[in-house]
């Protein structure tokens, strides 16, 4: 058996045939990670992991079977073929399931997305950045000390084919640090981070700011105050914004839609967001965390506007919940080696605002500005939407002193609907927003 991957998935697919079924596609998926953790200035952790996964999926009639190994020997292949024609026979119909339309697929040549740089830095380089970046957050006045710093780098390759035809492969990657401090002592311990994260490690802020960053975070924090139950403006912080795009992408994604278990099942073509803003699902950004020339059947996506002048426009969908609501598949397919495809985003983002979050705060006069949360709580049937938090009081339309133990509650439709952006957008993964302000919610403090 040939070691040249792709012809690994011409032969399965070819043998898949032969053996009864109808269609077929299959995957291989090639991941490798290095990682270094660190504490107070010594290794915790060294890991490196490498992996090479197969699945294959087989369709006979409306039946349909995935199976996966990570053993690519010839004989181990012929038991996966026969393990999944058997399989597919067995299972119940389902007649939505089927390859991709033929029309839909991706033709190459493929434009390079940039999504990864190729440098690999060793575990010594890792170590230091770790180090460098923990030191700077030690270095900080009032910082007590560390919870730890890492350092990673990962990268992953796919190929994929289908029996009719299609045919790609698809590299991507990130590099990412992390530091996580303590400020001051006993009971008034405060906790607090930083992170960077980009497909490019050029693109990356060095590890003494993002240090920096997390200590002076930490600092603030100390001697919060509660606050009283009220009802007032909040103001997520952008590294929490992004958060509030989430249950979008979610409750739009076309298998909930199909299974009417979202809350805006019946919601098309109404406004959700304030008339001038717009949310982008982008495949094509260069150096994108979700970039991607097709999707997970093959499909060439295109860039969508979920919501347009602020309002929703369209489901995320492949082919099988396509086919389900009486739609075509817009190339938002998502597969793993185990199953048939899902459906998600690529690139979801909600661009800037005009004002930047200190004309936001200004503008705000009075409120909370939320830099921390934990468990956040969504019903998918309503949208209420209540989450566990601490930050900040704004006062006089500015940032003033920390504040903790709040719980904030709201229904994500009056929150989507009363947003205002700030325009500090920074890409840092597939789902980004800039600062964003609701108009109000409830704050359940003392």
């Amino acid at each position: 058996m040939t070691e040249k991957l792709d012809d690994i998935l011409a032969v399965l697919l070819n043998r898949a045939t032969a053996a009864g079924a109808d269609a077929a596609d299959a995957l291989i998926y090639r991941s490798v990670s290095d990682s270094v953790s660190v504490r107070l200035g010594e290794v915790e952790d060294i890991e490196r992991s490498e992996s090479r996964d197969l699945g294959l999926r087989v369709l006979i009639g409306q039946r349909q079977a995935s199976v996966s190994t990570t053993d690519f020997s010839d004989n181990a292949l012929n038991e996966l073929v026969e393990r999944a024609v058997a399989m597919a026979r067995l299972a119940p119909a389902d007649p939505y399931c089927g390859l991709a339309d033929p029309s839909l697929l991706a033709e190459g040549p493929f434009e390079d997305l940039d999504m990864f740089d190729g440098e690999e830095p060793p575990a010594d380089v890792l170590k230091q950045r770790a180090l460098d970046c923990e030191a700077a957050a030690l270095g900080v006045d009032g910082v007590t000390t560390s919870s730890g710093a890492g350092a990673s780098v990962g990268y992953g390759q796919s190929w994929f084919a289908t029996s009719h035809g299609f045919s790609g492969s698809s590299t991507g990657g990130s590099h990412s640090l992390s530091v996580s401090v303590i400020a001051g002592e006993g009971t008034g311990m405060e906790r607090d981070y930083d992170y960077g994260s980009a497909t490019h490690l050029s693109d990356m802020r060095a590890p003494d700011e993002i240090g920096r960053c997390a200590g002076e975070r930490a600092v603030k924090r100390l001697k919060p105050r509660k606050l009283e139950s009220q009802k007032a403006p909040v103001i997520f912080d952008k590294r929490l914004a992004r958060s509030l795009l989430s249950p979008l992408s979610g409750a739009v994604n076309g298998g909930a839609i199909a299974r009417g278990t979202s809350f805006l099942k019946d919601r098309m073509g109404q406004q959700l967001f304030p008339a001038h803003m717009t949310i982008t699902d982008d495949p094509f950004i260069k150096r994108g965390f979700g970039s991607r020339n097709f999707d997970g059947e093959g499909i060439r996506p295109a860039p969508l506007h979920v919501i347009q002048d602020g309002v929703l426009t369209t489901w995320i969908l492949n082919s099988s919940q396509g086919r389900q609501l009486g739609l075509p598949s817009n190339g938002r397919a998502k597969r793993g080696t185990g199953g048939p495809p899902g459906s998600g985003t690529f690139n979801f983002d909600l661009g800037p605002g005009e004002m930047s979050p200190e004309e936001l705060y200004r503008d705000t006069g009075k409120g909370l500005l939320v830099t921390d949360m934990f468990g956040p709580q969504i019903n998918p049937n309503t949208g209420d939407y209540s989450v566990g938090c601490s930050g900040f009081w704004i006062s006089g339309g500015v940032v003033g002193e920390p504040v903790s133990e709040i719980t904030i509650a709201g229904n994500l439709l009056e929150m989507w609907l009363h947003l205002t952006a700030a325009n500090d957008f920074e890409r840092k993964g597939s789902t980004n927003a800039p600062s964003l302000r609701i108009e109000q919610m409830t704050i359940a403090g003392s």
